[in-house]
């Protein structure tokens, strides 16, 4: 599979039925999250190993690291209504448990974590316990987040307090199509960056 394949394959998935603004509950573009999956792929970090995709949603980075070869995938996420059709999405896979509940429940150890957490547009901050429980859970880390100069100093300033490096940083667009009463516009194409995150103590090359 190539990575054009592979987005065209997560953009055709079925997305949220009842959005919540509260939970920032926006699908994962194909565009973006086959760069995640492709670079977790391409690391090594994807394959034959135990995933955990947190705040799953409908499941688009579920699937794609399922695609990808991973041995096992937890998909962590809090709204039922979301969860009804992350199982439709994945329902052709026996080796993915799906987890309904907040992510500060879950506390399996996993080889990878794949997310795309809320940007904190309507609760702020919201991205912080994704990331704790990220770092907590696993020794290898990728989350998109808006590519913002205050936000970039954030992610770099939260993970060194966490015992986390930054070793790749991919800066892609993505387009949010209006959902919610306090869009303005009919598309919005925002800017994010997509990071690995590697434990300090570990020994990886970049």
């Amino acid at each position: 599979m190539r990575k054009k394949e592979l987005a065209i394959m997560l953009s055709k998935l079925k997305g949220f039925r009842n959005p919540k603004p509260w939970l920032e509950q926006y699908r994962t573009p194909g565009n973006a999250a086959s760069e995640l999956l492709w670079l977790a792929y391409s690391l090594g970090d994807i394959e034959g190993k135990v995933v955990a995709d947190l705040g799953a949603g409908t499941g688009v980075l579920t699937l794609g690291a399922l695609l990808l070869g991973a041995k096992k995938v937890y998909a962590v996420e809090v709204d039922p209504e979301a969860i009804e059709v992350l199982k439709e999405n994945v329902e052709d896979f026996d080796n993915v448990e799906v987890i309904v509940g907040d992510v500060s429940e879950f506390s399996e150890k996993v080889d990878t974590v794949v997310m795309n957490p809320p940007f904190g547009s309507q609760r702020k901050h919201a991205d912080r316990p994704f990331l704790l429980k990220a770092f907590e859970v696993s020794e290898v880390v990728y989350s998109i987040h808006l590519a913002k100069p205050e936000v970039r100093k954030f992610i770099e300033r939260f993970s060194q307090e966490n015992n986390f490096v930054i070793s790749h940083k991919v800066t892609t667009e993505i387009e949010i199509p209006a959902q919610f009463f306090f869009h303005r516009k009919r598309l919005e194409r925002i800017k994010v960056d997509i990071y690995r995150f590697i434990r300090a103590s570990q020994e990886r090359s970049f």
